[in-house]
């Protein structure tokens, strides 16, 4: 089967729209960093909004460890992947759990190629 041109041109310029759209909103993070945290244990994602981040020392990995060695414990949710209800994977707030200083041996920032969904403060 022979294809023309223009219409090789058409799907490869399509394929290239759909993969912007598909990767744009992953980096905008919609307002929600992720970070791993890695503990002697285990290791596991989490997600701090945009607005907490903001009153982090640095607002980045650094910052959070500091935070956590000067508090001792902190609040935080952990992140997941699940499907949506229209089949695609996508990060998710799985559940709030507590980061204890003692614990954990580092933090580090947390790229995902997928959307990764807002923390929902009602479900605190």
């Amino acid at each position: 089967m022979h294809m023309s041109k223009r219409l090789l041109f058409g799907l490869g310029l399509a394929a290239l729209i759909m993969e912007s759209v598909v990767i744009e909103p992953a980096l905008a993070a919609d307002k929600v960093s992720l970070f791993k945290v890695i503990t002697q244990k285990d290791e596991i994602v989490i997600g701090i909004s945009d607005d907490d981040l903001a009153q982090v020392d640095g607002k980045n990995a650094g910052g959070i460890a500091k935070m956590l060695i000067a508090k001792g414990s902190m609040s935080v949710w952990q992140y997941a992947v699940h499907k949506s209800s229209t089949g695609d994977l996508e990060q998710a707030p799985l559940h709030k759990i507590g980061l204890l200083a003692t614990d954990s041996l580092r933090v580090e920032p947390y790229a995902t190629p997928l959307k990764v969904l807002p923390i929902d403060d009602s479900k605190k």
